[in-house]
């Protein structure tokens, strides 16, 4: 089986590469930035270019069997990258993937199209309400691909919850940071809301049941999530009780810190953006019984297990990106004011 992997050099990208390598799959990665991972670097073939170029698309759809599409402008880009890359650049590859005939179409999509909820846990049919540019163009991404599904695409969507693992940086960087160096980690309000994580490697085993799976199995919408979680405050203290410097996690009223983290949100002084510090403080869990049923998909990691599995591997790999930066989850993201922050702590 040839199986087109988009948005292939990122975080999600390399680890279903490796995954899906172990299934004697052949795979073509297509995304913007080179894939620099000399373990897997000869065992594929790499087209570095971006989705919303129609040409290289459709040279790249030919003989494919089945194309899974990971590639996404994240919350940190502009609402302009975002929508012409969730959107458009969806539409650029359902589309050659229809006219080459291409088996099937796996979409990841993301729980942040249920924006702030009122209520848990979420299910596939409740409504859709995305927060900011980034969950508005996730929904708009997913009727694109249930107008192809209408053609008689095999077109199967999932909405992960934030998955992490390892390769996994971006805003778990600054928490994982600050655990290393034997600080005291702040939380937005007391933490006692329950917020539902991902394995990274679970994430990749719900896709592939998705690709191998019979048609009228998949061919479907499927949250996906960690069956195990208990508050913010006690998964995100298994980390620092890991690291072992006998340091707590401690929470900030909500209201005032939010207001602030607007503000220097505003200014550029801080990286978190509207949707991890309005949510953070929120339960926020979805209802994996449907993936379960259908997919039999069998969660492995707990929210405590993929945060400890999260911080050993950046332990283990700091010296390969302590000087880099960015806005994507393979870098550490610029703490900025938060740097100073740290120190009070």
């Amino acid at each position: 089986m040839k199986a087109l992997i988009t948005g292939g050099s990122g975080f999600l990208g390399i680890n279903l590469i490796r995954y899906l390598l172990n299934k004697n799959y052949d795979i073509i990665s297509l995304d913007l930035n080179d894939f620099d991972y000399p373990d897997v670097n000869q065992l594929i073939t790499h087209i570095k270019g971006d989705i919303r170029d129609k040409n290289l698309i459709d040279n790249a759809m030919r003989d494919i069997d089945v194309v899974v599409h990971c590639a996404a402008a994240l919350p940190l880009y502009t609402p302009e990258e975002i929508f012409s890359t969730d959107i458009e650049g969806t539409r650029n590859l359902i589309d050659a993937a229809f006219k080459n005939k291409v088996e099937r179409f796996i979409h990841i999509s993301s729980t942040a199209v249920y924006g702030i909820p009122d209520h848990h846990p979420l299910y596939e049919s409740d409504k859709l309400d995305g927060v900011g540019p980034y969950g508005k163009a996730k929904i708009e991404a997913e009727k694109v691909c249930l107008e192809y599904q209408k053609k008689g695409m095999c077109v199967p969507i999932i909405r992960p919850k934030s998955f992490i693992g390892p390769e996994r940086l971006g805003v778990f960087a600054l928490f994982y940071d600050w655990a290393k160096d034997g600080k005291n980690f702040p939380m937005i309000g007391k933490g006692n809301n329950h917020y539902q994580l991902l394995d990274v490697e679970d994430l990749c085993d719900a896709i592939y049941l998705t690709m191998s799976l019979p048609t009228e199995k998949v061919n479907d919408i499927f949250n996906i999530g960690a069956k195990k979680f208990t508050t913010m405050r006690e998964d995100y203290q298994a980390v620092l009780d890991y690291a072992g410097f006998n340091k707590k996690i401690i929470g900030l009223p909500e209201k005032p810190i939010i207001w602030t983290l607007k503000f220097l949100e505003a200014l550029k002084l801080s990286p978190l953006y509207k949707w991890v510090y309005e949510t953070a403080s929120k339960d926020s869990f979805v209802s994996i019984e449907k993936a379960e049923k259908i997919l039999g998909f069998k969660p492995k990691y707990s929210n405590k297990d993929a945060l400890i599995r999260n911080y050993k591997w950046y332990l283990e790999n700091l010296d390969s990106f302590k000087d880099l930066s960015g806005i994507s989850h393979r870098v550490p993201w610029k703490q900025g004011i938060l740097k100073l922050a740290k120190y009070l702590f």
